[in-house]
Formats: structure tokens, sequence, C-alpha cells
């Protein structure tokens, strides 16, 4: 398969002027890699919270973190993403839906 790419595309001013492809690119990937290092961190914080106090001698302190734990292990990523993005919103009052 031959196809010769048009690289020049990414230094060429988008429809609306405001800038070229590549910069849109490069701000994207920036955006991408904050975002995925925020979740990261949140994980790894929220996961050892939790981890740790499944094991603190407080029982229904222990009970509520192994409850969190088997929800969370029990339901697919995939149900939990429609999940949070239909079914939560309308749950919530409509000012907080919206934004």
């Amino acid at each position: 398969m031959k196809y010769n790419w048009n690289w020049g595309i990414l230094f060429e001013l988008e429809p609306g002027g405001s800038g070229v492809y590549l910069n849109y690119l490069l701000v994207g990937l920036g955006w991408t890699l904050t975002v995925a290092l925020a979740a990261w961190v949140i994980a790894l914080v929220l996961g050892a919270l939790i981890g740790t106090l499944r094991t603190a001698p407080i029982r229904w302190l222990s009970r509520l973190c192994t409850a969190y734990v088997e929800l969370f292990r029990n339901i697919p990523l995939l149900v939990q993403m429609f999940l949070w993005y239909f079914v939560l919103p309308e749950l919530l009052p409509r000012a907080a839906a919206a934004a």
C-alpha cells in the first residue's frame, strides 16, 4: 500500500482561523496527560486510603470500605461509565446537571 501522507496539513490554519492543527493536537495531548495524571493520583490516594481503612479495628468503618470495594469490583467498567454519564445527571437537580 503506497500512501503519501500530507504532513503539511498540520501547519495549515484551521477553518476558524484561530490556530494551526498541530497546536490543537499538542494542546489536546497536554490535557490528556494532565487528566490521566490527575486520575492516577486520585485513584492512588483513594485506593490506599480505602485499602488501609479495610484493616481498621473499627468494625463499621471496615465494613463500609469493604462494601465500597465489593460494589465497584462487581460492576463492569462500561456499566459504571454509562451510570455516571446517563443516570447520575438525571438524579441531580437541573442546575447541577446542566453545569
